[in-house]
């Protein structure tokens, strides 16, 4: 059986079957609703019921808590409709048609022990439009996929680049680690997700990072000097160790060029001659910025990061919830 989906305002509609999450089929039919890990952990999605009846499904309940269920709001990710929706999304936009590509591996540079920057050239004949932040499904036999963020803006057409950290036991990383060639030919879908600068909006931005969650924000930065956007931007990137923090000169250098960008290099484990802020990433967010009421924030990496400065920067740093957008990085071995 199938549901009517009406998001507000803008009145966008899509239809929902009974058997498929609300996210699924809005991806289905090409609408973009905002969303991070797909599985109810990383609450992105989060959104509130105005009209109908949900079931709220399988969520992490960190993700949507008894006071969010006593407010209406579900997470699209998990929901299935009961019957036709009304549904409050302030962010929900006609997606860029996903496509299914191949693309030729270009080049391959370790930039850490652990990092591989891949960079892949795509086909002469295809255009692949997407938005700075966003990422694609890699395709492995038996219909496995694994999910790297693009690491380069939008207008660069003919290459993309990802950065993948290597895990212990991964099928496609120690692929990548060990038997990876030049000229080798991957498959590919994308674009995917919902992280993305809202460039509609003249606030300014912090983008918060850990580890590989540097990559979609390298991409947004890439974006918005290519396209001239001087908002107010700061960039916390938090790893463990100095080691880890592999591209650590490309941020300062866009600091030192452009007055509206700042960087701030966060260890959570720093050795003894670290002169640099320490701790938790977000938590140097919090010291530097008690209200941000007026900004928005991008956080992309590890989900326990994610959602600390979700939960944080909302309670003790006045940010609101629509003013918060992230991207959490699951890993398969």
């Amino acid at each position: 059986m199938s549901y009517q989906i009406t998001l507000q305002p803008g009145a966008i509609q899509y239809a929902a079957e009974a058997d498929e999450t609300l996210l699924e089929a809005a991806l289905r039919q090409g609408v973009k609703l905002p969303y991070g890990c797909k599985n109810g952990a990383c609450c992105a999605c989060k959104t509130r019921l105005i009209d109908g009846t949900a079931d709220r499904g399988a969520y992490q309940p960190h993700a949507l808590t008894a006071h969010d269920i006593e407010e209406g709001k579900l997470l699209p990710c998990t929901a299935y409709a009961r019957s036709d929706l009304t549904l409050e999304n302030h962010l929900a936009t006609r997606e860029i048609p996903v496509k299914l590509l191949p693309a030729r591996v270009e080049t391959m540079r370790r930039a850490a022990h652990d990092v591989m920057i891949l960079s892949l050239r795509l086909p002469a004949s295809e255009r692949f439009p997407f938005r700075a932040g966003q990422y694609i499904d890699i395709l492995l036999p038996e219909g496995q996929r694994r999910s790297y963020s693009i690491a380069n803006a939008p207008e660069r057409e003919d290459m993309l680049e990802l950065h993948i950290r290597r895990v212990p036991g991964g099928r496609f990383t120690g692929q990548v680690f060990e038997q990876m060639k030049v000229k080798d030919i991957l498959r590919f879908e994308g674009p995917h997700g919902g992280f993305f600068l809202r460039e509609e909006s003249d606030k300014p931005v912090i983008l918060i990072a850990s580890g590989t969650g540097f990559a979609p924000i390298k991409a947004i930065v890439e974006h918005t000097l290519a396209q001239n956007i001087v908002r107010p931007m700061r960039i916390y990137w938090g790893c463990r160790a100095r080691a880890d923090l592999y591209l650590p000169d490309l941020p300062a250098a866009w600091a030192a060029e452009y007055p509206h960008i700042r960087f701030v290099p966060v260890l959570s484990a720093a050795d003894a001659d670290w002169r640099g802020r320490t701790g938790f990433v977000h938590q140097a967010v919090m010291a530097d910025y008690p209200d941000l009421s007026q900004h928005e924030v991008y956080a992309c990496g590890n989900p326990a990061m994610i959602d600390g400065a979700r939960r944080e920067l909302a309670a003790r740093c006045r940010l609101p919830e629509t003013a918060f957008f992230a991207d959490a990085f699951t890993f398969n071995a």
